[in-house]
């Protein structure tokens, strides 16, 4: 209820009004492990299912934090997505001294440092919504398998697909 009074758009086919759209940027910031995906999968639903209008719009978009921080020295700060990344800044920190922590959410994060990652518009990094027409019917068969009422569709394409998950922490 505060979500949809805050965008200030209503919600349902009488009430719904996208003009009434406070905000141009929706940005949906979760944690960028499995348990922020989940929470992403659920608001990404509830926006294509009662607001899609405004994904369809591009007007949805998706806060990418980092996973770890490295500490060199005194007042170096380096940021990485992913354990790549995290690897080749190392690589290029030679012999200093270093700290590596991997963010447990955005609640550990300080605020100093959720602002320099994750809500400074100059420094962050945002993926952008995007629902394209030619792929609407298999968006929405997607939709409806993982995210609806019947339980089986559900375990079968989790079984189907498990396998194929290498990487669980998310990033683009």
């Amino acid at each position: 209820k505060a979500l949809i009074t805050a965008l200030g758009t209503g919600i349902g086919k009488e009430d719904f009004d996208a003009n009434k759209l406070r905000y141009h940027k929706i940005c949906l910031m979760t944690d960028a492990d499995v348990d922020g995906s989940h929470i992403r999968t659920l608001l990404l639903t509830f926006f294509y299912r009662y607001m899609r209008p405004l994904v369809a719009a591009g007007n949805v978009y998706l806060a990418q934090p980092p996973l770890f921080v490295i500490k060199a020295g005194s007042n170096e700060r380096y940021y990485a997505m992913t354990e790549k990344e995290r690897d080749e800044i190392i690589k290029g920190l030679k012999k200093k001294n270093f700290t590596v922590t991997r963010f447990k959410g955005l609640g550990e994060m300080s605020a100093e440092e959720l602002e320099e990652t994750t809500m400074d518009p100059s420094k962050r990094r945002l993926v952008k919504v995007k629902l394209e027409p030619e792929y609407e019917l298999d968006v929405e068969r997607l939709f409806s398998k993982l995210m609806g009422d019947k339980v089986e569709p559900r375990r079968e394409y989790i079984e189907q697909h498990a396998r194929n998950a290498l990487n669980l922490d998310w990033h683009y």
